[in-house]
């Protein structure tokens, strides 16, 4: 007799605004026993000390892009790609690809693996436009605007209109909302216990 094959696992869109509190659902799922795919992390480790995406991003932004330690001018990239559309989209279009390609290998481990939920935690889910089609539902973080502006000037010191700025080049609320298959509010009243019962209230359904 053969084993019988398990089923695939739920990829499961994560995403919301900046300062929404999305990172903090991701981390509480994966440790309820959900493999976690973070977009933003890969991102990093391709521009960092040794990125594969360094010499590529050397070669269309110039050198002095890359920090004297080997790694992306991160402050400088993000003045540059706020300010200039079409550099963003050169950016994207070296990044992208790499992305794409660490998020498969990954993703063809969990389900090696067994797992039974794939959560992508995918910042710019909404605005990228490709991922939809890749997933099987996505979980929008919401929250007022006056909130994220709030709670990201707490953690880092970036000043009102940076963190503006930042929200103006994300999708809307709306937009988010549009793309959502599940909601969880994380606003005024929500405590972090609460949250977390939520998040584990998501899990339970993927039996985790």
């Amino acid at each position: 007799m053969h084993a019988a094959l398990s089923a695939p696992p739920f990829r499961l869109g994560l995403t919301g605004g900046i300062g929404s509190g999305k990172s903090t659902i991701a981390q509480r799922l994966q440790e309820r026993g959900a493999t976690l795919i973070d977009a933003d992390h890969i991102s990093r480790s391709l521009t960092a000390i040794g990125g594969v995406a360094l010499p590529s991003i050397a070669q269309s932004f110039g050198a002095d892009l890359i920090d004297t330690q080997g790694g992306l001018n991160r402050a400088r990239m993000r003045e540059l790609v706020f300010a200039d559309t079409k550099a963003r989209q050169q950016l994207e279009g070296i990044l992208h690809p790499l992305i794409a390609e660490q998020t498969r290998q990954q993703h063809e481990a969990a389900i090696a693996a067994g797992s039974k939920l794939v959560v992508h935690d995918i910042p710019l889910l909404v605005e990228s436009g490709h991922w939809r089609g890749k997933l099987d539902g996505v979980l929008v973080v919401d929250c007022r605007e006056s909130t994220q502006i709030e709670r990201v000037m707490e953690r880092s010191g970036l000043t009102q209109e940076a963190i503006q700025n930042i929200i103006a080049a994300q999708a809307t609320r709306v937009q988010r909302l549009a793309a959502a298959d599940w909601v969880l509010y994380n606003d005024e009243g929500i405590t972090i216990d609460s949250l977390n019962a939520y998040t584990d209230q998501i899990a339970a359904w993927f039996g985790l």
